[in-house]
Order: C-alpha cells, then sequence, then structure tokens
C-alpha cells in the first residue's frame, strides 16, 4: 500500500476573470519509507496540492489517501499519519517552545511524551531554547519549532512544504542530517516541496515535476540526471549575447551558461564571443544538473542551494 496516493487530482478555483485551473488530473503514489521530491516553478500547483493532502483544500475531483485513508472521508485518521511543515511561520505568542510541543502532542491524544520531545529538541538545535517564549525567537528558530510540532506524534509521513526557504545555511544542514536520520532510521516517508534543486539532488530518490498542475515528469532522480548527460558551457561576461546565443542562454546578471554538448560545440561559442568581441570570463565547464533538467521540462527558474536566482512569488 502506497504511503501517499495521488489519484486523478483536479483543482479548480472561480474567479470573475476565468476559472483558474491550479492541477489538472495529477496521479502518482509515494512509496512507504521513499524520500520524495516534488517540484515545480511557483503558480504550477505544489502547495495546493499540500494542501489538499493535510485536508485544508478540498479536490474539485480526485481522491488522497494516506495508508489508505481518505483525507476528506476520513480525515481524522489520515491527519494523524501525516506531519506537516508549513511554509508560513505560524505559532502561538502565549507559550515557550516545551509547552506548544506539548500542547501539540495532547492535539493527538498523546501524554507522557517527554522522552520524544526531549530528542527533537537536542535534534534540532532547540535544547536552550526549551523555555523561551516564541515570541522571543528568531524566524530560523521558529522554523525548527514548526518542525518539531510536526514531529511530536511521530507521524509515519512527514511532509515538508519549502522548509529551508530563507534560513540559514546551519538550519539547512541541522534540518535534513534530522530529517534524512528519521529517514532511515525509522523508515518514515518524506514528501519535500524545494526550490533549491540541490537539496532535492542530494536528498530524493524519485521526483515528480509540476508544470501548470500537470505532472510532466515522475521519474527517479539517476533518470532524470541521465536526461542531462551533456556538459554546460559557463562564463561571464558585461557585453550583450547575441540573440542566437541568448536565445539559448541561462543569464544571471554577469553569468551566462549555455548547454555544449562536445568540445566542439564549446569552440563554436567561444570563437562566436572572439569575433564579435565578446570579453568571457572565469570560463568553465560543467556536467549539467537537476536544475538543468528542471529548466528544459518547465522553462522556469528556481532557486539553486546558493541562491543565486530568487522568485519570490507565491506558490498557487
Amino acid at each position: 500500500m502506497p504511503a501517499v496516493s495521488f489519484q486523478h487530482v483536479s483543482k479548480i478555483f472561480p474567479s470573475p476573470r476565468g476559472d483558474l485551473h491550479a492541477l489538472k488530473d495529477v496521479s502518482f503514489d509515494v512509496q512507504p519509507g521513499e524520500f520524495f521530491g516534488l517540484l515545480g516553478p511557483n503558480g504550477a500547483g505544489k502547495t495546493t496540492l499540500i494542501s489538499i493532502l493535510a485536508g485544508l483544500t478540498r479536490a474539485s475531483s480526485g481522491r488522497v489517501l494516506v495508508h489508505g485513508k481518505d483525507v476528506q472521508a476520513d480525515y481524522q485518521a489520515a491527519r494523524r499519519q501525516l506531519g506537516v511543515v508549513p511554509q508560513e511561520l505560524v505559532f502561538d505568542p502565549f507559550f515557550n517552545v516545551r509547552e506548544a510541543l506539548r500542547f501539540q502532542s495532547g492535539y493527538f491524544g498523546i501524554r507522557h511524551n517527554e522522552a520524544w520531545i526531549n530528542e527533537l529538541l537536542d535534534g534540532l538545535g532547540l535544547a536552550d531554547k526549551a523555555g523561551s517564549n516564541m515570541r522571543q525567537l528568531s524566524g530560523g528558530m521558529k522554523r525548527r519549532v514548526l518542525i518539531a510540532q510536526a514531529l511530536v506524534h511521530k507521524p509515519p509521513v512527514i511532509v515538508l512544504d519549502e522548509p529551508t526557504a530563507g534560513v540559514d545555511v546551519e538550519l539547512r544542514q541541522t534540518l535534513w542530517q534530522f530529517i534524512s536520520d528519521l529517514n532511515k532510521r525509522l523508515g518514515s516517508t518524506v514528501l519535500l516541496t524545494t526550490h533549491y534543486l540541490e537539496e532535492a539532488e542530494a536528498l530524493c530518490g524519485r521526483l515528480a515535476m509540476l508544470k501548470q498542475g500537470q505532472v510532466v515528469a515522475l521519474e527517479s532522480t539517476s533518470v532524470l540526471l541521465a536526461r542531462a548527460a551533456s556538459n554546460v558551457l559557463r562564463f561571464k561576461t558585461d557585453a550583450t549575447l547575441p540573440p542566437e546565443l541568448a536565445a539559448q542562454a541561462r543569464i544571471t546578471g554577469r553569468v551566462v551558461q549555455l548547454p555544449a554538448n562536445d568540445a566542439h560545440a564549446v569552440e563554436r561559442v567561444l570563437a562566436r564571443l572572439r569575433e564579435l568581441g565578446v570579453v568571457a570570463q572565469d570560463i568553465e565547464i560543467r556536467k549539467a544538473d537537476l536544475e538543468d533538467v528542471f529548466l528544459e521540462l518547465t522553462g522556469s527558474h528556481v532557486r539553486p542551494a546558493t541562491p543565486v536566482l530568487a522568485l519570490d512569488e507565491v506558490d498557487v
């Protein structure tokens, strides 16, 4: 039985200017123990799909099951199987960190949970903040508490919706070390949405890519990377590229990246640049990666793990 099963899920948001089809017949399964990535540009429907999974939004059609429990028809049983970390920083300002985790345990009918709460506090670097009021915490610390709250009832399925967006490197490393340990040690199923494709490439065994509410790829990470067997020529320049090169290039400020399948392709590009008097600096050739596959399939720019391309729009 799949840990999570999306079955022909569609979602339509009515609008006076025309209905918005946020999801269009989305179907895929996440198997128990998988570390699964859900990728897509802003507006692709990732957050809508997660909201339907969590029971916060009702699908226009289709079903979503969590370990065989329908998220609408059997909401309570399905929700107990899930630990959801939302994008937004939502917290109760009247409690300290330990109290917030105790109350969250109580919501799921769990008593005498101190040993696991202590493990969460230690694993997420919150032990020295256990007695601090939530209002006193930084944004990064509040994010850690949200993660701890999602895990306090030891859910078999962990859903992480952009968990490291806008957080520092230390938190990102702490989070992935802890979640990866849960995935390996306890067999927890992890469903991750992220714009940081290096994270997805390093952590996820299988990926689904959404574009305009539809699944455009559903493969193992290794199979998707095999699509990117070519090379990429990367250089910096202050000049304007000729139209025939600009049409193929991914340009971020002074940084230009062009597909280059072989040495002859590299030489042709460099010869054309010399012919036009374009000065290329810091020239390097790298293997294509998951970001290149993503751009090919979706035609969209996303944030790499070291933020260069910034997208601040809210996902649908």
